[in-house]
């Protein structure tokens, strides 16, 4: 056992003391402090770049005539009434033939005074224009869609001005539907929208840093071991510790590093998520931290211990059958592709956490990492669902950690050409673990 302990501890010190590991670290850090405050620099620069300026043309005496006219008048209107102003109609001299008048907005465009105009082509069939809005900008989506629902509101007002509706049937026909959606839970009263926006955004970062850790610490485990292999090293060592605890010396050693710097990297991320900007900002997109569930949390932690244990198990004994670094990327790729498709058939769920395949996968050990949280979050999964299916992966990781510590044993003095199936059965027959 102090072996085992003597493995671990200097496996530790090397992680840490590597210049490459603090470099990462740091840039992590920095990356995910910068993430972290992109909601308020999102609503910052775009309250800051105030609303958009939509020309439209006018008279040299600066009139616009007709139905035209009221249009204008009713956009300016519903703009107004915004909390933050979208639009901005802005009036461009522009007399003479419909020509004349597009070079005299482009011009403006030209000039900067507006990023857009408008041009009302009359539709007597429709009894209300056709509205064109040109603009430099190829997806301006957002503006497109103000003017949409401002034309949509003033061409209803119209009408019903030609109803002669009453001013309480006005209000009835204008009044908006309060609508809100409720998660239903059989064991407790349902989730509420901020709930459901906090369980969404929790599955998603999980996601990713289970994937993230899972492909690093992983990488880093097969590439120690190959290295100590293909430099002879491994030779040396085991001839005064055992094959089966270097192994787990260096899966604890590693993962506890892996661990150290996930706090980190998770502290400095919050640190920056819980100032009061970014509260504000989070929450303006349903999102509040304070109504994250504790047992949200601690499945998480229990899916990311067992996940990362069954997989770093694998790349561990793949790391020990290759003899050179350089082969390692092409022998370690079907446990990469086993982690990719757990992570994207997840992002996949995020959407449809009820569908048939989640359910599925949520009890594939491979999978079940990913996938059995992403329904504990989305989806309220029977609470049989989830003690099978995290039995089911403990259980796997048991079967994995004993075949791979078979692999392990034979594999680690095994050089020159990787050996095939038949010779690692061969091999790990010669040895009882």
């Amino acid at each position: 056992m102090n072996s085992m302990w003597t493995v671990m501890s200097f496996t530790m010190r090397n992680k840490l003391r590597s210049k490459s590991f603090i470099v990462t670290t740091i840039i992590l850090g920095v990356l995910l402090c910068v993430g972290a405050n992109v909601p308020y620099l999102l609503d910052k620069f775009a309250s800051g770049g105030g609303p958009t300026k939509v020309g439209y043309a006018v008279s040299a005496q600066g009139e616009v005539q007709g139905e035209v006219g009221d249009i204008i008048k009713g956009l300016e209107m519903e703009f107004g009434k915004a909390e933050e102003q979208a639009v901005q109609l802005v009036p461009v001299e522009a007399s003479g033939s419909p020509d004349e008048q597009a070079a005299a907005l482009k011009q403006a465009i030209s000039d900067k005074k507006i990023r857009g105009y408008l041009v009302f082509n009359p539709n007597e069939a429709a009894g209300f224009p056709d509205v064109t809005y040109y603009s430099k900008k190829m997806l301006d989506m957002d503006t497109a869609q103000a003017l949409q629902n401002g034309l949509r509101t003033v061409k209803t007002e119209q009408a019903v001005k030609e109803a002669n509706l009453s001013q309480e049937q006005l209000s009835k026909l204008f009044d908006p539907v309060k609508l809100e959606s409720v998660q239903i839970n059989e064991s407790a009263n349902g989730k509420t929208e901020e709930e459901q926006g906090t369980a969404i955004g929790l599955t998603y970062a999980i996601l990713i840093l289970l994937f993230m850790s899972v492909m690093i610490t992983g990488q880093l485990i097969a590439t120690e071991i190959t290295a100590e292999k293909s430099s002879r090293v491994m030779e040396i060592i085991v001839t005064s510790v055992s094959p089966l605890k270097q192994l787990f010396g260096k899966v604890i050693g590693t993962f506890l590093v892996g661990l150290l710097q996930l706090v980190v990297l998770v502290g400095a991320a919050l640190a920056n998520l819980l100032q009061p900007h970014n509260r504000d900002s989070l929450e303006s997109m349903g999102i509040r931290l304070d109504s994250i569930e504790p047992q949200m949390v601690i499945f998480a932690v229990l899916f990311y211990l067992i996940g990362f244990f069954l997989y770093a198990m694998l790349f561990a004994a793949v790391g020990s059958i290759v003899s050179r670094t350089e082969d390692l990327g092409q022998a370690v790729m079907p446990i990469t592709i086993l982690t990719l498709a757990g992570f994207y058939i997840a992002i996949f769920g995020l959407t449809q956490p009820d569908s048939a395949l989640i359910k599925v996968c949520s009890f594939i050990p491979f999978f079940s990492p990913f996938i059995m949280f992403l329904r504990i979050g989305l989806a309220n999964p029977a609470w049989w669902e989830i003690a099978l299916s995290v039995a089911i992966l403990a259980a796997s990781v048991l079967l994995i950690g004993w075949l791979s510590a078979k692999i392990y044993r034979a594999g680690v003095l095994m050089y020159g050409k990787r050996p095939s199936v038949k010779d690692l059965i061969k091999a790990m027959k010669a040895f009882n673990v």
